[in-house]
């Protein structure tokens, strides 16, 4: 059984890897595709997909197999990839702020 670590992994990976796919003006990504990219096996590619649909983050076409054969974004996911990538922004932003506080320190400290 794949520990909560390694699924949450999988679902945060199906998920980038999606948004990366609009972003390109994909707006669906064939499972195959998905799993040779996030070489994941078919079971935890399912299991992952199976969350992300339940929680209403992405559609997904499934085989007969009951592995994804399409997966894309739904509005709820594009949002929520969004508010990822807006605070991830934000964090450098606050990153890159607290350094030249630090470097300005350092100059005033050494006389510069």
């Amino acid at each position: 059984m794949t520990k909560l670590r390694e699924r949450k992994n999988n679902r945060k990976a199906v998920l980038e890897s999606l948004y990366g796919a609009v972003e390109h003006n994909r707006p669906e990504v064939s499972g195959s595709v998905l799993r040779a990219e996030l070489d994941l096996p078919d079971e935890d590619l399912s299991a992952a997909c199976v969350y992300l649909a339940d929680e209403g983050l992405i559609d997904v076409e499934w085989t007969s197999h009951r592995t994804p054969a399409a997966v894309s974004l739904t509005h709820v996911g594009v949002r929520l990839m969004e508010e990822l990538e807006e605070e991830q922004e934000e964090e450098r932003e606050e990153e890159r702020e607290q350094q030249d506080v630090r470097e300005r320190t350092e100059r005033s400290r050494s006389g510069d």
